[in-house]
This record gives C-alpha cells, sequence and structure tokens, in this order.
C-alpha cells in the first residue's frame, strides 16, 4: 500500500506547487487597476490589457465589448464563471487525497497485521515474530495519515488563495459597473 500512498503525496505535491505558481500569475495590480479606471476608458483597457491577473481578465472581457451596462454585467459573470472554474482546478484532487491517504494508510495497516498474524501462527506462538510486522504495518497508517495531513493543509492555503483572487476580482467588477452606472453608459 505505500506505492498507492506515496503516488498521492506526489500528485498533492504537483497540484499545490501548479497552483502555487498559477495563483501566483493571477494576482491583480488592484491600485494600478483603479488608477487607470479613474484615467479615462482608454487608460482602464490599458491597464486592464497589461495586468493579466484574473480580475483585469474579467472585467476586461465586458470592458472591451461595451455596449449596454445590463449587457456588460452579464458578460462579467460568465467570466468570472470560466475564470472561478480554472482558479479551482485540481483542488478536487486535493480533497481526495485528504480523504484517500488514510484510508490506504489503514488497509495497508490491516494487510501488515494479517501478515503479522499468520507468521505468529507459523512461528508456533513466538510472539517477537509478530512485532516486527506490527512496526511495518502501523508504518502505513502514519505514511497515509502524514499525506493526508500534507494535502488538507495545502487545500486549505489554496482555496484561501483562490479566494482572495476572487473577492479581487468581484471587486474590480463592482467598482467598474459602478463607473459604468456613475457615468450613464
Amino acid at each position: 500500500m505505500m506505492w498507492p500512498l506515496l503516488l498521492c503525496s506526489l500528485a498533492a505535491a504537483a497540484v499545490g506547487a501548479e497552483r502555487f505558481l498559477y495563483y501566483r500569475g493571477r494576482r491583480s495590480d488592484m491600485a494600478a487597476l483603479e488608477e487607470g479606471m479613474k484615467a479615462g476608458r482608454s487608460a482602464f483597457l490599458a491597464a486592464l490589457r497589461q495586468d493579466g491577473g484574473s480580475a483585469a481578465k474579467v472585467v476586461l472581457a465586458a470592458a472591451e465589448a461595451g455596449g449596454p451596462q445590463a449587457a456588460q454585467t452579464f458578460r462579467l459573470e460568465s467570466a468570472a464563471s470560466m475564470e472561478q472554474s480554472r482558479l479551482l482546478a485540481h483542488l478536487p484532487l486535493l480533497r481526495l487525497i485528504v480523504t484517500l491517504a488514510p484510508l490506504l494508510g489503514l488497509l495497508g495497516t490491516v494487510i501488515g497485521m494479517i501478515r503479522s498474524f499468520r507468521v505468529l501462527s507459523a512461528a508456533g506462538s513466538a510472539p517477537f515474530a509478530v512485532t516486527g510486522g506490527v512496526a511495518e504495518a502501523l508504518v502505513c497508517t502514519a505514511f497515509g495519515l502524514f499525506a493526508a495531513i500534507v494535502a488538507l493543509l495545502l487545500h486549505s492555503y489554496l482555496s484561501q488563495q483562490a479566494e482572495a483572487i476572487e473577492a479581487e476580482t468581484e471587486q474590480l467588477a463592482n467598482e467598474y459597473l459602478a463607473s459604468l452606472a456613475e457615468s450613464g453608459s
């Protein structure tokens, strides 16, 4: 059972590294975007294109298309939904590992205990013949718990990062819609 546990650990590490790098590139410079919004439409569009973060990408989808505020609101919601699905990609795998790793560890322990008791019955009731097998079996549980704890911590951290990016996106979208309402567009 150690091979599946090792695979779970490697998958958690890969998802963690990929999501960490992805989220780092999805943060927007909110101050620069707000300055661009105050400077006018063309400066705001330029700031959105240059930023490249999630918030800028979502608002850019509506701002470039223009049109009535209601239409832009729908474009914002659609772009935000797509961006949210990209932000949350691969996080369900971490949730799966959090649940699966301890179960695999326990299964490995049960299999190891069964083997140990077979050794005990074959060794003619020599209890010392079992202790090595029991210790080896418990390693599975420990490794499974360790993999689950690491995956849980990664999932928690990455979920917080995704929520922060989503909050930035919502803030910028609301500010953009408010500026549209003020300008009467």
